[in-house]
This record gives C-alpha cells, structure tokens and sequence, in this order.
C-alpha cells in the first residue's frame, strides 16, 4: 500500500482552460465495502480495479489488524484472505481514520457471531447516525450494547432472517445489514434499502460469492441466507463521482473533456444538471464528452438519494455555479452539514449566503487566488474546482482529504493542462 503524508498542500495556478482525455479510476464507495465483504469467507476474494487511494490504504491496515491478509497484485488488483482473522474488535485509531471501515461490524457479526468498534469516523458532514446499522443487527437477534467508546454486538447462536425497516435509506447501512444476513438463518428482508450503484454492485459480488440477493436497484431486498460463502474475482465499478469531477471541472473551465471508463448510466441527474447549465454532453458506451462554448446559466438542484443527484457532486457544483449568470438555489437532503465549502469559497470572492441545509450562489463573481483549506474530501473538491478559475495562485492546505477519493489526482491534472504542484 501507499505511503501517504497526512496535511499537504495544492498550490494551484488559475486560469485554466482543461483539455485532453481523463481515465476514471474504480470507485471509492464500491470498493471500500467490497473489501469487508472479504470477511465473509475464508477464501480469496481478488477486486480489481481498485483505486490507489488513502481510504483504501487505512482500510486494508485494518483488516490486516484483524488477521487478513491484504496484498496489491502486478495488474493493480488487490487479494484479500480473511481464513486467519482472530481479531474481531476494530482498532479505535484505525475506525477513525474512514467511515466505511464500520461496515467490518456487519460480516464479522455474521460469520463470527461477535464484532465490536468505536463509532465510525471520516468526513465531518453531519451526524450520519449508525442507529440503522445497529437496529437491523438487533432485529436479526444481536445483542447490542455500549462499552466504553466501542458498539458490542453478540449474536452467539447466529443471526436469523427477518424483516428490518430502516429509517432512511443508508447506503453504509443497507450494505452493513445486507452482509450479515448472506449468512443468517432464513430470509431477510430489508424494506427502504439504499439504491445506490455501490449497493447494487455489493449484491453482485456476494452473489458471484454464492449469496442470494433479491431485488437489486429496488427498495426492498430479500436475502435468503446460506451456511457459506466462497472466494471469487470481480471488478470495481467506475467511480461516478470522480467522473462527475471532471465534467463539471470541463464545464467551468470551458474546457473540452474525453472522460474514460465513465458510468454515464448512472449519472443521470448530473448530466441533466450540466447540460441545463449550458454543457454539451455526447455519450459513447463508456465514454463521455463534455465541453462547452457559450456562458454557464443559474440553475437550480438538490442533492437526493439515488436517482438524484449525489451528495457527494453537491460542493462540486457549487462551485461551478459561482460563475454562472442569475442565482442558483441548492438544497441538500442527505447530510446536514454538507456547507462547509461554503466559508472558504467565500474567500475567494463567491458569493453564497447558507442557510441550514441550503444555499443561494449568485454569479458570475471573479475568483481571486487565496490561501484556503480542504475542510473533507468533497469540499476539497470544490476549491480546487474553484481555483482552477480563479485569477492567480491559489493554495490549499490539507489536501489528505482529497488523496481519500480522488486517485493520481495531480498527475490526472497536469495532462489536461493544469498547472498545480503537491507539496
């Protein structure tokens, strides 16, 4: 795995216009749970295409933790073994380091019949309750109590199946949930589950690892449970929101993007956005163009769950629409505290007024290079969006968050035109 500094910086030089081809990398999100369903067997679990990026790394140390064994192979595939894991309480500084690293509860209290960890950690964008996570455990027949810092889940005698309703449509915990009933008692069925793609692609792969796993896209799954579940190798998914980076970033710049291994099918309402803001847009099976020749226009979103447009493209686009003409009204309906973009755009002349869950963003304003901050990954994104318009230099501190989700970043960068150093 990589060897990554913690902090870092972006000095970013304005004015660019981006042209070229990009190569989307595999997704974050998929990835991610993908590497906790390892837990599920004793077999090897080979995913390829997953993204050399720092969530992956904090990952893999633990389940390496917990006795697996975690290895890149030379195509750039990672082998996963969990036949020796004897270890089933998360490390607290490990837990800490990306929220996903929660969704080992699930497959260790499975297979094991015994999990515990710290609340999960990751981006600060609002309370994101585990409480879903925690009540399907409970309505499987896990015993769930507090020590400490630490969730202890026992199910001595197994999990069995059953009916659990979530209260919102979690993607984590519809996927935490979905890994333990593969190996419950009977059929569960999970009623206003996540549609996500992540979650779709999580269901195939522990199908390909002998699952059975109904209803997939719809918001109600049925798991029937089965004693075990076997080894298998499979691909991640594109990351739709590193695509969705790169067509706004061609957007503002009005620049002219080829976008590469891009899951166009699933991005539906970023499109539709992009396209009403004044991009053009052809789609060729995997590939994307985007471009645009005429002034960006005001428009207005919300961030929804799958179908709609994702939260995680919410920052992104408003910093495109600092330099749209009219005013553009956004509303997030996912996390509530996804504004935190809002105060270092600020400082670089956007004018935004936030207010709880939503935002007014009145343009076009000039952009001027500044010295701000990547408060979590996606508001990362957004500055550096921003300053790729802005006149003159722009740096950004903390730019750790932005290796959590984004792969070769500076190198994808810099053959589009940008000129932008890590130091």
């Amino acid at each position: 795995m990589s060897t990554r500094v913690r902090g870092g910086k972006y000095v970013v030089h304005g004015g660019a216009v981006l042209r070229g081809r990009v190569v989307i990398s595999g997704a974050k999100n998929h990835a991610l749970a993908a590497m906790c369903a390892a837990l599920l067997t004793n077999e090897d679990v080979i995913l390829e295409n997953v993204p050399d990026i720092s969530d992956v790394d904090s990952l893999s140390a633990l389940l390496v933790s917990l006795g697996a064994e975690v290895g890149r192979l030379p195509n750039g595939a990672l082998r996963l073994n969990c036949r020796n894991v004897s270890m089933f309480e998360a490390p607290t500084e490990l837990i800490s380091e990306n929220r996903a690293s929660f969704q080992v509860m699930g497959p260790l209290l499975a297979r094991h019949g015994y999990a515990a960890s710290a609340p999960p950690g990751g981006d600060v964008i609002g309370q994101r309750p585990i409480d879903v996570h925690l009540s399907g455990f409970e309505e499987m027949g896990a015993s769930v109590t507090r020590d400490g810092e630490r969730f202890v889940a026992r199910a001595p005698h197994g999990l069995h199946g059953t009916r659990v309703f979530m209260d919102y449509p979690s993607v984590s915990g519809t996927q935490n949930v979905m890994m333990a009933a593969t190996l419950a008692k009977g059929r569960t069925t999970i009623v206003n589950a996540a549609t996500e793609p992540e979650v779709q692609e999580l269901a195939l792969l522990m199908n390909a690892m002998g699952a059975r796993i109904h209803g997939l896209g719809s918001q109600m799954l049925e798991i029937d449970g089965v004693d075990a579940l076997h080894g298998t190798t499979s691909r991640i998914m594109p990351d739709r929101i590193e695509t969705g980076t790169f067509a706004i970033a061609a957007v503002m710049t009005g620049g002219d993007l080829v976008i590469e291994d891009a899951p166009a099918g699933v991005l539906d309402a970023l499109l539709n956005k992009l396209r009403g803001a004044g991009a053009s847009i052809t789609e060729d099976g995997d590939r994307l163009r985007v471009w645009r020749e005429g002034p960006i226009r005001s428009i207005s979103f919300q961030a929804l769950p799958y179908p709609g447009l994702a939260t995680d493209l919410h920052a992104p686009m408003a910093a495109l629409l600092t330099q749209a003409t009219g005013v553009s009204i956004i509303h997030e309906r996912v996390f509530d505290n996804r504004m935190l973009y809002v105060s270092e755009l600020r400082k670089m002349g956007a004018e935004i007024v936030s207010t709880g869950s939503s935002a007014i963003v009145s343009g076009p304003t000039p952009l001027h290079g500044t010295r701000v901050r990547a408060l979590d990954v996606r508001a990362g994104a957004a500055v550096l969006l921003a300053a790729l318009v802005a006149q003159g230099t722009t740096i950004i501190d903390d730019v750790y968050h932005l290796d959590r989700g984004y792969e070769r970043l500076t190198e994808k960068l810099h053959g589009l035109g940008v000129e932008v150093e890590r130091n």
